[in-house]
């Protein structure tokens, strides 16, 4: 059986595993000349090697949509290398639409000087032909403001939505991106239940919490004696999670040598058990989700090139809460309802003064952060309003936080719990420092002392 490099090297074989790739595939020379078609491209389009190869590959682009970047733009701009996930209109052979999903990334000699450009495209037609049944299930399931949990009614938000509600309507593998607590679980979730998978299984595993030693036998199982401590054999999650979504968190941690591994499982659709000698068929539907730049680690090869182009099919971009911040009364209500329930408190809303620094807070957490701040707040809301002191500090008063943070910063284990009993003290007076006093069992002016002592403002 040939190397990985001989695989490579060989035209002969490279070039049967193009013909069995579903997508279409195809290359241009350095004038835009169409020089290579596969046999994926050929059933998407309809149009035979014999009747593309040797013509402009103006053919592939039609009528430009504004903003569109044409491939001959990638070949003549030397600061233009790629184009991602650009979505197109085309007419077939047979005088079709068909809506495809394209990436294109130009070649280029030891020098810089452009040879050519190569490209893929998915037809994405079968999921625009459902969109009558999507706003039907729109209508007819949830409001606009909770889309299978994600809160929000921003354009960016209705846009995630959207693009989760076409991804549901195929197979095609997704990549989600986004900063941590941006909901990428809960976008997986959406995904699988609007599926056809959706009354099957779902199980999500983060790459990142399981030590690169067990995360192989977490995936794909072992059997007995496979390595020290096996002692039986074990199921990985894609036999777990057959038929079923397998949703990979922090894709961006995995190690080159499990990409390879997890390549095979996606176009051989099989795995091996650690220590086994058989495969293993198996039908499972994969999203992954990060919050690193993967096409940065490609050069470096933390990232492997061909297995960032497999899972990144179908790109998801998830927005922080920092650029759609209209949605922030309606997740603080969402979140004011889900801990009225939980602690039976009867809180009806925010003071104008707290909604207003939470509307201008960064929330580098994200949506998680803000359901800790609401959370945080039910400990110390005496009423039925939630008040500017009932925030985190951090939220309520960041620069004095910040100061505090650099003013104090290795404070004994004994000194630190007080400090805290303290800010606790002073929230649940709502500021008023002598009834923090009487709470805490001290003076006025001790109190006075201990809060210079400890930077709090």
């Amino acid at each position: 059986m040939p190397s990985d490099m001989d695989f490579r090297k060989d035209p002969s074989i490279l070039s049967q595993v193009v013909d069995v790739v579903p997508h279409g595939v195809f290359t241009v020379d350095q004038n835009g000349i169409i020089v290579g078609w596969s046999a994926g491209a050929e059933q998407i389009t309809g149009f035979s090697s014999a009747d593309v190869v040797g013509k402009s590959c103006n053919i592939l682009e039609g009528p430009q949509s504004k903003g569109a970047t044409r491939i001959i733009d990638l070949l003549e701009n030397p600061n233009l290398t790629v184009i991602s996930n650009q979505e197109r209109r085309f007419i077939d052979k047979h005088g079709r639409e068909h809506y495809i999903l394209g990436n294109i990334r130009s070649v280029a000699d030891a020098h810089g000087k452009v040879l050519g450009a190569v490209g893929t495209f998915t037809d994405l037609t079968p999921v625009m032909q459902n969109n009558e049944k999507i706003t039907l299930r729109e209508e007819e399931a949830e409001s606009p403001t909770d889309f299978h949990g994600l809160i929000g009614e921003s354009p960016l938000i209705r846009a995630v939505s959207h693009r989760l509600q076409l991804a549901s309507q195929s197979d095609v593998t997704v990549l989600l991106r986004g900063e941590s607590g941006t909901g990428k679980e809960l976008a997986a979730k959406a995904i699988h239940a609007l599926s056809a998978r959706g009354k099957k299984p779902f199980i999500a595993m983060n790459c990142s919490a399981i030590p690169e030693t067990l995360l192989e036998s977490e995936l794909f199982g072992h059997v007995k004696g496979a390595f020290t401590g096996a002692v039986q054999d074990k199921v990985g999650v894609f036999q777990a999670v057959d038929k079923g979504t397998l949703f990979l968190d922090e894709i961006g941690d995995m190690s080159p040598l499990l990409q390879v591994k997890l390549l095979r499982v996606l176009q051989e659709r099989e795995i091996r058990r650690v220590g086994d000698d058989h495969t293993i068929k198996v039908d499972v539907r994969l999203i992954t989700a990060t919050h690193k730049d993967l096409a940065s680690l490609v050069p470096t090869g933390a990232i492997r090139e061909d297995f960032f182009y497999r899972i990144r099919v179908f790109e998801i971009a998830l927005p922080p809460l920092r650029e759609r911040k209209e949605d922030i009364p309606i997740l603080a209500d969402h979140f004011i309802t889900k801990f009225n329930l939980s602690t039976g408190k009867k809180v009806k809303g925010i003071a104008r003064d707290a909604l207003q620094r939470m509307m201008s807070f960064t929330w580098p957490g994200n949506v998680r952060e803000l359901q800790h701040a609401i959370e945080h707040a039910f400990v110390t809301v005496t009423g039925d309003t939630i008040n500017l002191l009932d925030l985190p500090p951090e939220i309520y008063n960041p620069h004095a936080h910040r100061a505090r943070l650099h003013a104090v910063p290795s404070l004994a284990a004994d000194d630190q719990a007080e400090r805290s009993r303290i800010e606790e003290a002073l929230q649940q007076a709502g500021g008023n420092r002598t009834d923090a006093a009487k709470s805490l069992g001290i003076s006025r002016v001790s109190l006075w002392k201990k809060m210079r002592r400890y930077g709090i403002a």
